[in-house]
C-alpha cells in the first residue's frame, strides 16, 4: 500500500512572529501548559477555558497576567485567534474538545488518553485528517530518560530480537487519585487501563515496534468497594494524594458509584509476534513502573523510574543463579521539572512541532492503539477473560502524516 503523502498543515504563524496558545481545562494537569508561556520568545498563553471560575482565577494567578478566560470553551475557540490549544480537560471531555478545536483548524496538544473509546479516537483522527490540522498527543513517557534508554538498548540489538515484554505498575496513591472522583466510573473513564495503562501500553508498543492485535485479561474491584463511601457523584471534587491514607481498607470518602477495577492484568499479542503483559494495582504500598524486556541474546529490566531516578540492568551472559546486577548497568538521574523533566521536553516538542522543526516522539495512530488495547482489555476482563481483537483504523487515518 502506498504511503499517503498528504500532511497536516504547518501553523501559519511562525515562532518568530509569535504563537498564540489557549488552554482548555486549566487546573491540575492543565498547569503543564504554563511551561509553554515564553513571552520573551514570542510564545504566549493568551486565553483559558474551564467551567469552574475558581480554576480560572488560579490560572491567571499562575501566569501572573490578566488573560481572557471563558467558562465555555466554544466561546474561546470562536473569539480568540489561536495557533494552538492545550486540551487538559478530564478524559471524558477529550473527544468533544479535540474535535471542536480541530474543526476550527486550531492545532491541538491533547493530553492522554486520546479518548475513552476507540470510536472517540477515530473521530478525533478524522477531524485532524479532514481539516489538515496538527494533532499532538501528550504521551510524556516517551520523553522520559529511562524509557528512552531502554528503547536505545533494544534498537542497538544488544539483547537480540525482542520476544516478550512484561510491565508491572504499582500505584500507592490509587485510592486517593482514582477512586474518590470520576476516574472510578466506567462512564467517565471506561477503565484505569486507559487513564494510567495507556502510558505503559504505548511504551510496550514503542519498545516492541508493533501494535496489539489481540488482548485478553482478568481483573476486579476487590478493595476500594469495601471502604467508606461519601463522595456524591455529581459534585465537583479535586482528589489529592495523601500518604497518611493507609492501609487501603481504612480509606474513606470513596466514590459510591465506583465500578472500575482496582487491579487489572492483561495479555497482549502484538502484530509482529511479540507477546506482552501489563499488570496494574491501585492499592500497593509503593509506586513504580517495572519493565522486563526479553530478547534472544539477553534481557533488560529497570528498577525505579522518575521519582528517584532509574537503574537499568542488562543481562547478556548466562548464569544459572539469580543476579540482582546485570552485565551492564545504566543509571538515569532525576531531572528538574515534572515527571523527571519529561513535561518540559514534551511541551517544547509541541512548540517545535508547530514550527515544523521536528516530528513528535508519539503519533495519533500510536495513541489510538494504546487506547484500543486498554479498551478491549477492559472488555475482555468484563467478559470473563474472553479474547478480543483490536479494531483496525480506516486506512486513510492510519497512513495520514499528522
Amino acid at each position: 500500500m502506498n504511503k499517503m503523502k498528504t500532511k497536516s498543515e504547518s501553523v501559519r504563524t511562525s515562532i518568530s512572529g509569535g504563537l498564540r496558545l489557549g488552554v482548555i481545562g486549566v487546573c491540575r494537569r492543565g498547569a503543564l501548559a504554563d511551561i509553554a508561556h515564553q513571552p520573551e520568545k514570542g510564545i504566549q498563553i493568551v486565553a483559558g477555558a474551564d467551567p469552574h471560575e475558581e480554576n480560572l482565577e488560579k490560572f491567571k494567578e499562575r501566569l501572573k497576567i490578566n488573560v481572557p478566560t471563558y467558562t465555555d470553551y466554544r466561546e474561546m475557540l470562536a473569539k480568540e485567534k489561536l495557533d494552538g490549544v492545550f486540551i487538559m480537560s478530564p478524559d471524558f471531555c477529550h473527544e468533544e474538545h479535540a474535535a471542536a478545536a480541530l474543526e476550527k483548524k486550531v492545532a491541538v496538544y491533547l493530553e492522554k488518553p486520546m479518548a475513552i473509546t476507540i470510536a472517540g479516537c477515530n473521530r478525533i483522527m478524522r477531524a485532524a485528517f479532514e481539516n489538515r490540522t496538527k494533532l499532538f498527543l501528550g504521551h510524556n513517557m516517551r520523553y522520559m530518560d529511562f524509557t528512552k534508554k531502554m528503547k536505545e538498548i533494544v534498537d542497538s540489538g544488544l539483547i537480540g530480537e525482542v520476544q516478550a515484554i512484561w510491565c508491572r505498575h504499582f500505584v500507592s496513591y490509587g485510592g486517593d487519585n482514582y477512586f474518590k472522583d470520576w476516574h472510578a466510573e466506567h462512564k467517565y473513564s471506561t477503565s484505569l487501563l486507559l487513564q494510567k495503562g495507556c502510558h505503559d501500553i504505548d511504551i510496550i508498543h514503542w519498545l516492541a515496534g508493533s501494535f496489539t492485535k489481540t488482548v485478553t485479561g482478568l481483573g476486579k474491584l476487590s478493595v476500594y468497594n469495601r471502604c467508606g463511601k461519601s463522595y456524591p457523584g455529581n459534585e465537583y471534587v479535586q482528589a489529592k494524594a495523601n500518604p497518611a491514607n493507609w492501609p487501603p481498607l481504612e480509606q474513606k470518602g470513596m466514590n459510591p458509584d465506583m465500578n472500575n477495577e482496582d487491579h487489572n492484568m492483561i495479555l497482549l499479542q502484538l502484530e509482529n509476534g511479540v507477546q506482552a503483559s501489563y499488570l496494574q494495582c491501585f492499592y500497593t504500598p509503593d509506586s513504580c513502573r517495572n519493565y522486563t524486556i526479553l530478547g534472544t541474546k539477553g534481557r533488560i529490566e529497570n528498577y525505579g523510574d522518575v521519582g528517584e531516578g532509574a537503574t537499568i540492568e542488562v543481562w547478556t551472559g548466562r548464569t544459572d543463579s539469580y543476579r540482582l546486577n546485570g552485565d551492564i548497568t545504566y543509571r538515569s538521574l532525576v531531572k528538574p521539572g515534572g515527571h523527571g523533566g519529561s513535561d518540559n521536553k514534551i511541551v517544547q516538542s509541541f512548540i517545535d512541532y508547530l514550527a515544523g522543526k521536528e516530528k513528535p516522539a508519539s503519533t495519533p495512530l500510536a495513541a489510538r492503539y494504546s487506547v484500543a488495547a486498554g479498551y478491549m482489555g477492559a472488555m475482555s476482563i468484563r467478559a470473563g477473560g474472553r479474547p478480543f481483537d483490536i479494531p483496525l483504523p480506516d486506512n486513510d487515518l492510519a497512513e495520514y502524516e499528522y
